[in-house]
């Protein structure tokens, strides 16, 4: 398609007339939305926004934008309010990714099943995210709620993969037991996420002034956490010289550098906010870097196959009232 065309145009043609190509920026575009909407979750906690819009679906009692309310500042009710649209944005996205994979000529099954699993699990955040509000940021439905990110996540990086690749029986590029171990470090990292989720509600930034919390010793869970974190670096390192001892693809040893890297700038970010207190912006940015941090255990794990090349596309579907070429 050349340059020239418009933007609106060339989105549209991605979503209708989709190749593969387009359908993998699309599914791109889904992991950085589904990342994103973690880290702004994050900043509705440290703000005490969480109770911003008091009700749901609606904001208020009466409307579903921020209005005047006396319980209520107006910077919190825009912040989750802000949250609430960036929700819509992903469904947007989702959806575009779905009407994409089954408009792609050949249709490819399990692709489409991927694409379906991103704005149905969408939706389900929506719906969790009505009951943490309607529950008064009850910390366990606000820990669900932010694990949901990542379990969507997988859906969204696999599909990212597959895009981009064929549909010939996956071919292991490692020793067994090096997937294996890459799959045990993917686990280590989801429990280390359940860890924070469970500071993050004994804490300070629990979303609002009022909102329970869970009652544990914060020290405990803290270190609970760290230590979890701790395996996890271990795991990390024995990847990592694993994949270099048996010679893996050049993409493995990036991931699994990247994620070595990751994991001690997480530990420090970790380390500098307990011993300042848990700033706000130091809070939100530990959520940010521990969804890069899942998305690449996700991309090491799935760099250790192959699935063989893309195999040749059909033309575009074209539209039932596009002039054909003279």
């Amino acid at each position: 398609m050349p340059a020239s065309v418009n933007p609106l145009t060339r989105a549209w043609h991605a979503v209708w007339r989709p190749t593969p190509r387009s359908l993998r920026v699309l599914a791109l575009l889904g992991v950085i939305g589904n990342a994103g909407i973690v880290a702004t979750g994050g900043a509705v906690r440290v703000t005490k926004s969480g109770l911003g819009c008091p009700t749901w679906p609606r904001c208020t009692g009466d409307s579903f934008v921020p209005t005047a309310h006396a319980d209520h500042a107006a910077i919190n009710m825009a912040i989750e309010f802000g949250n609430r649209m960036l929700t819509f944005a992903v469904l947007a996205v989702g959806l575009a990714v779905f009407v994409a994979a089954l408009r792609l000529r050949p249709r490819r099954r399990d692709v489409l099943l991927l694409a379906l699993a991103q704005p149905m699990s969408v939706v389900a955040q929506a719906i969790i995210g009505g009951i943490v509000v309607l529950t008064k940021l009850h910390p366990a439905s606000v820990s669900v709620h932010f694990l949901i990110s990542p379990t969507l996540l997988i859906f969204c990086v696999a599909l990212w993969v597959r895009a981009g690749e064929g549909d010939a029986p996956p071919r292991p590029l490692v020793p067994q037991g090096l997937r294996r171990l890459s799959l045990a470090l993917a686990a280590a990292i989801w429990l280390v996420l359940a860890a924070g989720t469970v500071v993050t509600g004994t804490g300070p930034h629990s979303g609002d002034t009022d909102s329970r919390r869970y009652g544990f010793s914060i020290e405990d869970v803290a270190r609970v956490h760290a230590l979890l974190a701790w395996a996890t670096v271990i795991l990390s390192i024995a990847v990592l010289l694993w994949v270099r001892r048996a010679d893996a693809p050049r993409a493995t040893r990036r991931w699994a550098l990247a994620l070595l890297g990751l994991l001690v700038a997480q530990g420090a970010i970790g380390y500098v906010q307990y011993f300042l207190g848990v700033p706000g912006a130091l809070v939100v940015l530990h959520m940010a870097v521990s969804v890069i941090l899942w998305i690449v255990g996700l991309r090491l794990y799935l760099s250790m196959r192959d699935r063989g090349p893309l195999a040749a596309t059909a033309p575009p579907a074209r539209d039932e009232h596009q002039p054909v070429p003279a």
